[in-house]
């Protein structure tokens, strides 16, 4: 499971998700992308079952990388408990998504190939995405 080893403080304010990714829009890796289209939180969880669906897709074909890393705690308080005494116990990790921003990325396999493994890893994810190819838009 995606999480950092060892941070620097357990709890962190929510902040706001505004405007386009300024960075990390662009393939650097891989010949074909998956990019959000929207802002979200995407979980340890959703980017690790993402990873797999591309990984059983594609077998022992191409390289894949993850761009993204869920490096900000969320918190949450405990069911029927009143207002005030403090922030909740941090219960999980995510990583803060904003437009254009590529999450995953896949090189070795031919597009056809890339653009299903994709497609299902999106199921997987909480955020509409599109398929990117090297050379076109990303």
């Amino acid at each position: 499971m995606l999480s950092p080893k060892k941070v620097k403080y357990r709890k962190m304010q929510k902040g706001r998700m505004r405007g386009k990714a300024i960075r990390g829009g662009t393939l650097v890796f891989g010949g074909f992308g998956l990019q959000s289209m929207e802002c979200g939180y995407l979980t340890a969880q959703q980017l690790e079952a993402g990873r797999i669906a591309v990984n059983r897709y594609i077998r022992r074909g191409g390289k894949m990388w993850i761009r993204v890393f869920p490096d900000k705690p969320v918190c949450k308080k405990p069911a029927e408990t009143r207002m005030g005494k403090g922030k909740g116990a941090p219960e999980g990790w995510v990583a803060v998504i904003k437009p254009g921003r590529i999450l995953y990325e896949l090189e070795g396999v031919d597009e056809q190939t890339a653009a299903e493994a994709f497609r299902l890893a999106s199921y997987k994810l909480s955020l509409s995405t599109k398929f990117v190819k090297r050379g076109e838009g990303a």
